[in-house]
């Protein structure tokens, strides 16, 4: 790309999956994805200006200094510099305004804050002209990602949802094979992480959002990408276990729950006599040893075959005297640095996921694609993702009220939830 061509970029949020970086240290999972990427992104030449915002300056001179000593000094040719937003001593919830604000239209926008904050964030950035990737789930409310599939279209932007798992070379061969078994029957999807998520999560865990947006939103995405065009939800029942998280020593709030199950009823929409049912179930209390930091996988079976998957354990496990057995996922994020000593992580499905995003919002300005081009290539676009939207707000709404939600269509392009 020429200089004129990089894509400026402002990431929202500083902590664990932008920067690796949490309240007591650096994180010890392979969360840290976003600045690590676009670092790269820039070395390559399809990057120029970035930014980074929170809420409270004062963690940015422990950021800066953990990404000099675990990026800068471990690959060759990394620029790790951005502006940050607040300043250094300043706290202020609404910085994303003010950071948004030095970024012009056809810049973007890489959101990675609590669940609850999405939808005001991408809002105010789609309004004044930037495109948007916003981390799952996309919002909590169904009527707000309705609207920000208004709004995209209205400003004409991108607006991508970071569903990661649909770049994992497994879960996308499967899509396609799936695609090949006839009309779907069953779909069965559990994702978990240790209970040790509950400290860095405390924050918000059952304040600002739950497991089931947290986690399940990747298998439900993956399941309404398979089933897209083919057959639609039309029920979700919720079920929780709790204990764990409000016990010692998280001590969560009351509202907290430890792991919530959707049972959610599929309708065909080629034949009226098919339908399937689908369970989707993610927790956070998991075991703390257990070897990996994600455990997942998931079942489908339709009417002429079925795909089993197991993506926490892909043949390669490394066993330590002092930690034990653990798996590992290179095909998610390789941070073993190349044989010249640069970042090799680029065939990773986390930075593909960022880098299809810039490629489109380049593309985009270039003048070579329009915003609705994206929603026919089978991409994560707000268009493509509403009904995980739909069904994890179903979820919600079927715990808080303890009764069954479904799920109508409205008109051509809108959903609802009754």
């Amino acid at each position: 790309m020429a200089m004129a061509n990089k894509l400026n970029v402002l990431m929202c949020g500083t902590g664990e999956y932008t920067t690796g970086w949490t309240g007591s240290g650096a994180s010890k999972s392979d969360k840290k994805v976003v600045a690590l990427t676009l670092f790269d992104l820039r070395r390559l030449g399809k990057v120029n200006k970035l930014g980074m915002v929170g809420v409270n300056g004062s963690k940015f001179p422990a950021i800066r200094s953990h990404l000099h000593q675990n990026i800068a000094q471990v690959y060759k040719d990394l620029d790790i510099s951005f502006d940050g937003f607040p300043g250094d001593t300043e706290a202020d919830p609404e910085a994303y305004k003010v950071a948004i604000d030095k970024f012009k239209p056809g810049d973007a926008v890489v959101i990675f804050t609590p669940d609850n904050t999405h939808y005001v964030i991408a809002r105010y950035a789609i309004e004044r002209g930037l495109h948007v990737l916003v981390t799952k789930p996309a919002t909590q409310l169904l009527s707000h990602h309705l609207d920000l599939i208004r709004l995209s279209r209205e400003h004409n932007v991108l607006c991508f949802v970071e569903h990661h798992k649909r770049y994992d070379p497994v879960y996308s061969d499967a899509r396609v094979r799936a695609r090949t078994l006839g009309e779907f029957n069953f779909f069965n999807a559990w994702m978990s992480q240790p209970k040790s998520q509950l400290e860095t999560f405390r924050a918000w865990a059952g304040k600002d959002s739950d497991i089931s947006y947290y986690l399940s939103s990747h298998h439900i995405d993956i399941c309404c990408w398979i089933l897209q065009d083919r057959a639609i939800p039309t029920r979700v029942v919720a079920s929780a276990a709790t204990g764990i998280a409000t016990s010692e020593p998280y001590n969560c709030v009351p509202e907290t729950e430890d792991t919530i199950t959707l049972l959610v009823d599929w309708q065909s929409v080629t034949s009226p006599k098919h339908k399937g049912t689908a369970v989707y179930t993610a927790s956070w209390t998991a075991p703390l040893r257990s070897g990996v930091h994600s455990a997942q996988n998931w079942y489908y079976m339709g009417e002429k075959g079925d795909i089993n998957i197991d993506q926490a354990h892909r043949g390669y496990d490394v066993t330590v005297d002092d930690t034990g057995k653990a798996w590992y996922n290179p095909f998610y994020m390789k941070y073993s640095p190349s044989e010249s000593g640069h970042f090799d992580g680029q065939r990773g499905y986390g930075y593909i996921s960022i880098e299809k995003f810039v490629d489109a919002a380049g593309s985009v300005n270039a003048g070579t694609a329009q915003p609705s081009d994206f929603d026919a290539r089978g991409l994560p676009t707000i268009a493509n993702t509403v009904l995980t939207t739909a069904i994890l707000n179903a979820g919600r709404i079927s715990l808080d009220e303890k009764r069954a939600v479904g799920i109508t269509k409205d008109g051509e392009s809108g959903w609802i939830l009754q």
